[in-house]
């Protein structure tokens, strides 16, 4: 059965006593409200009463999800609506000012059974209820959301809101839409698609300068009945994070001079000296910003993984993540020669085992590193990490499906 397909349901009245003339005449403001939005009013029946016609879509079994809950009707008022699910959740929605329709905020979602019950008001005020019910065709794929920051952390001032997808999206604008993200301080943000490094779609919301300290965000992604489009299947949950940005930190990075400086509030709180990669080849370093992306602790290195044969095979130690192609800021005891005085590493921003565990303690996830140096292999690309920042605000907003 179609998704548009309607179903009316004729309502018969039995004729009462009394004519009450309110019926006829817009709602007083001697009407109250029930939960779902509708007037309550208290009426007698009227002698000419009519049957009310209600229609409720979509109805039937097995019928496509992801449209809004839509009932109507004719020869009276609706009273109420209510739309529930096989475990008792509940659709909310709206009605129109007239009394006559009534849509839901969400979509239907996959896979689900729902209820529909309508309180009606005929115009010669007789009550009566319909009851109407249908279920939604399962989701042949399921798609499904990697977010990042998780809930409950503190973060830098750079850290986007980053989601991966499980297929690809192809419905991009309708599912921003279902994005909302809200701040303690009113932060202007704006999305952005790209491709992530693994080869899947994804989308960031970055501030369009770095965060304020202090700031609380949440996410809220209403994706629940959300057709990601060819290919990509159907979400079938919501999902939410919430995070707080903790001080600003800037990590200032200059190749050209092997130095590395941490900067608190405008503050430089250490100068550290570094190694960068190799100039000339595959093993220079990226600059502009990179984003803490995580601290990985010690780690084994492996140059076969990041397409550098058998440069290195190793554990490495206060391993700080920077990018997806393999490049971090960790302790590097065996370039001890060369750091504050020369780029030999294979990309990365080595610096003794002391400084290293230092800053380690030092950095959380979301702090930038602003890299500069004339050899370097380019700007870290927008899903290379999160290189969100290497893009001016114009060109990342250009980025949003909705522009």
């Amino acid at each position: 059965m179609s998704r548009s397909s309607r179903i009316p349901v004729l309502i018969h009245a039995r004729v009462r006593a009394a004519v009450v003339a309110a019926l006829v005449a817009p709602l007083a403001a001697c009407s109250s409200s029930t939960s779902s939005g509708l007037p309550v009013v208290e009426a007698t029946p009227s002698p000419d009463d009519r049957p009310v016609t209600v229609s409720v879509t979509p109805t039937g079994k097995q019928v496509p999800a992801g449209e809004p809950v839509r009932v109507t009707v004719s020869g009276g008022r609706l009273n109420s609506v209510t739309v529930t699910d096989a475990e008792g959740h509940r659709l909310a929605g709206k009605a129109s000012a007239d009394g006559r329709s009534w849509v839901s905020d969400r979509k239907a979602v996959p896979g689900t059974a729902y209820e529909v019950t309508a309180a009606t008001w005929s115009a010669g005020g007789t009550a009566r209820s319909v009851r109407s019910t249908f279920t939604t065709a399962a989701a042949g794929t399921v798609n499904k959301v990697d977010w990042r920051p998780g809930t409950g952390t503190t973060v830098g001032v750079a850290q986007p809101i980053s989601l991966v997808f499980d297929h690809p999206v192809k419905n991009r604008a309708e599912v921003e839409k279902q994005l909302k993200v809200t701040t303690s301080n009113d932060t202007e943000g704006s999305w952005g698609w790209m491709r992530d490094w693994s080869g899947r779609d994804r989308v960031d919301w970055r501030p369009r300068t770095y965060w304020k300290p202090g700031t609380e965000v949440t996410l809220k992604a209403e994706l629940n009945g959300t057709d990601s489009g060819a290919g990509g299947g159907w979400f079938v949950r919501d999902y939410t994070t919430a995070f707080t940005v903790g001080d600003r930190q800037i990590v200032e990075v200059d190749l050209d001079r092997h130095r590395l400086s941490l900067v608190r509030e405008g503050r430089t709180v250490r100068r550290i000296p570094v190694s960068g990669g190799t100039p000339g080849g595959d093993k220079r370093s990226w600059r502009g910003t990179a984003v803490l992306m995580a601290k990985e602790g010690t780690i084994n290195m492996n140059s076969e993984t990041v397409g550098l044969a058998d440069a290195y095979d190793k554990m490495v130690d206060h391993s700080m993540r920077l990018t997806w192609s393999g490049m971090y800021a960790h302790a590097a005891p065996w370039n001890a020669r060369h750091l504050g005085r020369a780029n030999r590493s294979s990309g990365c921003i080595g610096m003794s085992d002391a400084d290293a565990a230092w800053f380690y303690g030092q950095v959380r996830p979301g702090d930038p590193f602003e890299i500069t140096g004339k050899d370097t292999k380019g700007v870290v690309a927008p899903g290379n990490g999160f290189g969100a920042w290497n893009l001016s605000w114009t060109e990342w907003q250009g980025m949003s499906a909705l522009r």
